[in-house]
């Protein structure tokens, strides 16, 4: 276990993971609340490509390639994610349902569920499962050497920003605020501090971990992705209306490509 006492590595680790959880975050924001939060619905279009492309071109190979695991294993781990976030999707439904539905407030059956959305709270938990793995790898790279870190920290910066900008327009189209979308995306993106500072104390332990937990953040973001903003870009037949929403899903998945593969020669 690492010198906690009188090593400054480990206040970088924290500083690192701090400050790339809330520049990514904070710039992700921006451009979500400005420039695109009048196409809200439109942009889910562009969210659906980032979210595929995110989880099957990057967390899942990138799990296959790191794991010491069966690749079976990590694929029934998949399922098994993809199952979870099912029943906690219809647990937060029948919820839901149960506490505002009838409240007499004059709107449809189903209106107050249809308001909450349907694509909130998964990928959240999926995002605190990335993050988690991202700070162990800032943690990884800076006892390493402080200027891997450094790299490190500024490569995570660079992928989350696309990312979490797909994210913030699911949760504004599942019916979050502004403020709400933030702080939760906010708090979401700090468990990278839990990862690191528990990456910097366990290293050994929790870095095998790391493939696991990008399967189930994969699991997540490929649950949103195919049962929530799928169906509704569904809901759209206007020709074209659906060729932009095609254009938009190959955007984001270019971007991600784009980002993902840049940084990864780098990285070489």
């Amino acid at each position: 276990m690492p010198e906690v006492v009188s090593s400054p590595t480990l206040l970088y680790i924290v500083c690192a993971a701090l400050v790339a959880a809330v520049l990514s975050i904070s710039a992700a924001a921006l451009v979500s609340f400005t420039l695109l939060s009048r196409m809200v619905e439109r942009m889910v279009a562009f969210s659906t490509g980032c979210l595929l492309a995110t989880s099957l071109l990057h967390m899942l190979p990138e799990a296959i390639e790191t794991a010491s695991a069966d690749t079976h294993d990590l694929f029934a781990l998949l399922l098994a994610s993809l199952l979870g976030f099912f029943l906690l999707e219809k647990f937060e439904v029948l919820r839901h349902s149960h506490h505002h539905e009838g409240d007499h407030h004059h709107h449809d059956h189903g209106y107050d569920r249809v308001q909450a959305g349907r694509g909130g709270w998964p990928i959240l938990i999926g995002d605190a499962i990335h993050n988690f793995a991202d700070g162990i790898v800032i943690a990884a790279a800076f006892v390493a050497d402080v200027r891997v870190g450094i790299v490190a920290a500024a490569s995570i910066i660079a992928h989350e920003i696309p990312s979490e900008i797909g994210d913030f327009m699911v949760l504004l189209n599942a019916g979050f605020t502004r403020a709400r979308a933030y702080v939760f995306n906010l708090l979401s993106s700090l468990s990278s501090l839990v990862g690191a500072v528990a990456g910097y104390l366990l290293l050994d332990r929790v870095a095998a971990l790391v493939p696991y937990a990008l399967v189930v953040a994969a699991g997540s973001f490929l649950y949103i992705a195919l049962s929530d903003l799928v169906p509704q870009l569904h809901r759209e037949g206007r020709p074209r209306e659906s060729v932009l929403q095609v254009a938009l899903i190959a955007v984001g998945v270019v971007l991600i490509y784009l980002v993902f593969a840049s940084l990864h020669d780098h990285a070489h």
